[in-house]
């Protein structure tokens, strides 16, 4: 059967601070007509990446102004997770279709999936590609069906996308982070709507620590606290790569050699591939006591990676292609100063030379990197504008009123 997934309370009242009474109201307005509204989300698991990250606040929210909401996992072997983790590159670009065989098999688990999903929904959202078929064999489960992508379509393997493009027409609604995401195989599809995600700034990755808890953790992991730090937080895959944070940070030190680098991350259950880029991302390390590459089996979790933010002088995400980038938020809720790749959703969360820089290379990445570490003022400046860019677009309130808005939609 699917996995129901527990989460904890959470309380709209204790945003107020952080996101002011108008939009706290707003959100309240909103729910009133939508009481005891059954909304059930899907998604390939609850740990790792930023899908469960976003579902695990949104959920508790959606609960405390009376939605009921319940969230399930859907099953599969690792073969399931094998071919849609090819279909998710394929989707984000990567010329490389599924097998007949390995179709079969993500036809064959949305299936068995969809047998096991209960009735009796008002709304039933599917995230991202792994249970998006499941619609298709029990559309009467639920009276409204709800695709969420959470990755980048702007430019799609053609034979990935055209596939999958009949089965998503059928939803009631689809979301998409960006408009540019929106694939051109999806001219004349109804109700598309573009709901970029958020960050909970009161969980334990994002709430504030002080300057000495922060440099307490990160010393348990080898690092030098009275020397700089870069730090890159994201998953070990290709698109974020890492490698490519391993060659800024090289460049870096033939000018400050005093530099050091963590490679911080999770690795997810629906990621294969990712423990192979991991041991990748090592093997192009050399060795180097200075870079530190750690995730979740190290005991690296919410408040280590909090800590690595808030400590570090320099926060990277170089991507080369991205679908929002929750990371983004995360280090610019932190106020330390922010390189980015120049691609998917970064470039809305990062105004060059505002609230953070966008690069394209790794030689970039380096200068911007040695031109923030030669002026702290420049990094207190960019810092504190990118705190503020994230208070007011990109805070976990303003997404569950975007929710609370679709719903109003489909009722």
């Amino acid at each position: 059967m699917l996995q129901p997934v527990g989460v904890g309370h959470k309380s709209l009242a204790d945003y107020t601070h952080l996101v002011g009474g108008g939009l706290v109201d707003e959100i309240r307005r909103l729910a009133e007509p939508l009481q005891g509204l059954k909304v059930l989300h899907l998604s390939a698991t609850a740990f790792g990446g930023g899908v469960s990250e976003i579902l695990y606040t949104l959920i508790p929210l959606m609960r405390d102004v009376g939605i009921e909401v319940e969230w399930d996992v859907v099953i599969g072997r690792e073969e399931f997770f094998n071919a849609t983790k090819l279909m998710h590159n394929a989707l984000q670009g990567n010329p490389l279709d599924l097998s007949p065989s390995e179709w079969k098999v993500y036809e064959d688990y949305n299936e068995m999936n969809a047998r096991e999903m209960s009735s009796g929904w008002d709304v039933a959202i599917c995230h991202d590609p792994q249970p998006a078929l499941m619609r298709s064999h029990v559309a009467d489960k639920a009276r409204s069906w709800v695709w969420r992508c959470h990755i980048d379509l702007s430019q799609p393997h053609p034979p990935t996308i055209d596939r999958l493009v009949p089965v998503l027409r059928e939803y009631d609604a689809t979301l998409f982070h960006l408009q540019q995401y929106v694939p051109a195989a999806f001219d004349g599809v109804p109700n598309v709507n573009i709901c970029p995600p958020a960050i909970d700034p009161l969980s334990p990755k994002n709430m504030a620590l002080s300057p000495e808890d922060a440099a307490f953790v990160v010393d348990q992991f080898g690092i030098d606290v009275d020397r700089p730090l870069m730090c890159q937080v994201s998953r070990f895959d290709p698109w974020k790569d890492p490698i490519g944070v391993i060659d800024a940070y090289r460049k870096v030190t033939e000018d400050m050699p005093e530099v050091q680098l963590a490679l911080v991350g999770s690795m997810a259950t629906d990621d294969p591939e990712g423990w192979e880029f991991f041991n990748s991302t090592v093997e192009h390390a050399q060795g180097d006591p200075d870079i530190h590459i750690l995730n979740n089996m190290n005991n690296v979790g919410a408040i280590e990676v909090n800590a690595f933010q808030s400590q570090a002088d320099v926060l990277v995400q170089k991507s080369t292609r991205e679908g929002f980038g929750l990371t983004v938020s995360e280090a610019l809720w932190k106020a330390r100063p922010f390189i980015g790749g120049d691609v998917g959703g970064i470039p809305l969360q990062v105004q060059d030379g505002e609230t953070g820089f966008l690069v394209s290379s790794p030689e970039q990445c380096a200068e911007r990197s040695l031109e923030i570490l030669r002026e702290p003022g420049l990094g207190k400046f960019l810092g504190r504008r990118g705190k503020e860019h994230v208070r007011r677009n990109f805070l976990t309130p303003r997404l569950l009123r975007d929710w609370l808005r679709i719903f109003t939609d489909l009722s």
